[in-house]
């Protein structure tokens, strides 16, 4: 299995995924917004599938839908790693700037596009979703017989 690698700005935290994505989306939030004063780009990964060496700290906000997200980061440099929703902790939120081969993620569609600045470059190729979308499927585990 292909697995993807990255790590924070500093190197002070890097980590390793072992599944691959179930979606991968431009982020067009608020919050999103914040992190990067822009769209981010994010793979939604197994939550057990990431395997994390380095001190992370963490920031945990009530998203508007109630659900709590807990955002994970480096102390050192504050690149912002990873995204949890109390919704769905099977699956996190991966911030593919940080990953060594971001160009190997083709991104799946933009959410949050009613949230997006009129100065946003959109690819109009992608689905485009007003708010969040559907949750991804649900995980199945496969049982040796």
């Amino acid at each position: 299995m292909h697995q993807q690698h990255g790590r924070c700005l500093c190197g002070s935290v890097h980590f390793t995924i072992s599944a691959p994505a179930v979606a991968t989306r431009v982020c067009w939030c608020r919050d999103c917004q914040h992190i990067a004063s822009n769209g981010t780009v994010n793979l939604i990964v197994p939550t057990s599938a990431i395997e994390i060496t380095g001190a992370l700290s963490e920031y945990v906000k009530t998203a508007a839908s109630g659900n709590l997200i807990n955002c994970r980061f480096c102390p050192k440099c504050g690149s912002h790693l990873f995204a949890t929703s109390s919704a769905r902790p099977q699956f996190t939120g991966v911030r593919v700037g940080n990953l060594d081969q971001p160009s190997e993620i083709q991104p799946g569609m933009n959410i949050w596009t009613e949230s997006a600045p009129s100065w946003a470059c959109l690819n109009q190729l992608l689905e485009q979703v007003q708010q969040q979308p559907a949750p991804p499927p649900p995980l199945t585990v496969k049982v040796s017989e």
